[in-house]
């Protein structure tokens, strides 16, 4: 008897053994499929390059085709649609209504999406998906708008961007009931030290969306950086982007996501997928013209997983005024690398100054360049960071440690 019930416990265990494998094994890395933003007003080169570079690894386009003026009518973006069927993947179709807009004609909204729908049949469309960020205050009046728009567009499906400050109101499930799928933005500025990304808190947002909306939704993720103003009273007066723009404000930081930190919040989403995730969405496509994107080798590397090694080097090359060296910072790497915080000049040197984001600093005696501005360089480019007059002995500068 004894020997009998020990038998049917080592049976009990092999099964019990057997069942965690399976389960484990039916859990493995999950592959997200990535779409994109194309956000740019101006199709030019660059961007049908970007284009036609990165469609092998991008599921679906999701297209700036509209946007709300200052009196919320929808205007049309001129879009190379060419370009796009030359890829070969479907599109959805992006209406952007300005979330500042003190009111909008929710009519005039509704028969203008559908005509833009009816445009664009000569390509795949997958979906319209609307982008409004709007305050919390203003959501049962979006549902509404959602709801109606919805059934007018019938069987074509309907997504919409969601902010992390939604997650507060009591309307998030109202709001999300209305369409067929969600994208989640995680970068966002919130203030010059809370920065534009952070992996932590981004993982703790879509958690709880997760929790609250039993819907399949994608996260958005950031490819660029951002030049923000603020006033003396801590607001954003202006955000600068893909585009530059002449504004005030007492104070400006250039906020950027790195590739590296992005990278993070992939790993750990691809490893542990909260319920409903159906994949990535990045923001925005990159392209050789946008000085605050990404490269397009760094944003591939990414969406690979692929190791993002930076090497950087620093030197001095001979500058245009007599007597005068370049001090020049080069990136050797295949992936863009953050610009460093510090630059050591040797003690040598008796004049100089920085460039490019970067300023004349003492530690202890010693000069070194400071980072004033944030940002990368781009793999296989250089930049010139400073300058400065050095005795022949002088040594070389270094990246400090």
């Amino acid at each position: 008897m004894v020997r009998e019930a020990w038998r049917r416990g080592l049976r009990w265990l092999a099964v019990a053994m057997a069942c965690a494998c399976v389960a484990a094994c039916q859990h493995p890395s999950a592959p997200l499929p990535h779409d994109a933003y194309v956000w740019q007003r101006q199709w030019n080169p660059a961007v049908t390059s970007a284009l036609a570079q990165s469609a092998d690894l991008i599921r679906t386009w999701r297209v700036l085709a509209a946007q709300t003026d200052a009196h919320g009518q929808l205007q049309p973006v001129a879009v190379d649609r060419a370009a796009l069927a030359a890829t070969h993947r479907p599109v959805v179709l992006v209406v952007r209504i300005d979330g500042q807009l003190p009111q909008w004609d929710a009519d005039a909204l509704l028969a203008q999406t559908l005509v833009l729908r009816e445009r664009w049949k000569d390509l795949p469309l997958a979906g319209i998906e609307i982008d409004h960020d709007c305050g919390t205050a203003r959501l049962p009046a979006y549902a509404d708008f959602l709801a109606r728009l919805k059934r007018d567009l019938g069987t074509t499906p309907l997504s919409i961007t969601a902010l992390p400050a939604w997650l507060a109101s009591g309307e998030l499930e109202r709001v999300t009931a209305q369409v067929d799928e969600v994208v989640l933005q995680v970068h966002a500025v919130q203030s010059p030290r809370a920065g534009l990304f952070e992996p932590a808190l981004a993982r703790s947002w879509i958690d709880r969306f997760a929790a609250r909306v039993g819907k399949r939704f994608r996260v958005a993720l950031p490819t660029y950086g951002s030049r923000v103003s603020w006033d003396d009273n801590g607001r954003v007066v202006a955000i600068e982007s893909e585009a530059p723009l002449l504004a005030g404000g007492r104070e400006a930081s250039e906020l950027v996501a790195a590739p590296a930190e992005v990278a993070k919040l992939l790993a750990g989403l691809r490893k542990d997928p909260p319920a409903h995730l159906a994949g990535i969405v990045w923001f925005r496509l990159p392209t050789v013209q946008d000085a605050r994107a990404w490269s397009l080798p760094t944003w591939r590397a990414v969406m690979a997983g692929a190791p993002l090694k930076e090497t950087l080097a620093v030197f001095f090359q001979p500058g245009a005024a007599p007597g005068a060296s370049d001090v020049v910072l080069r990136n050797d790497g295949e992936v863009d690398a953050r610009l460093p915080s510090r630059i050591e000049l040797p003690a040598g040197c008796t004049i100089a100054d920085g460039v490019n984001g970067y300023a004349l600093a003492y530690r202890e005696g010693r000069p070194f360049l400071r980072r004033e501005r944030d940002g990368w360089l781009r793999a296989h480019y250089q930049r010139a960071v400073g300058w400065a007059r050095c005795g022949d002995a002088a040594g070389q500068p270094a990246l400090a440690p």
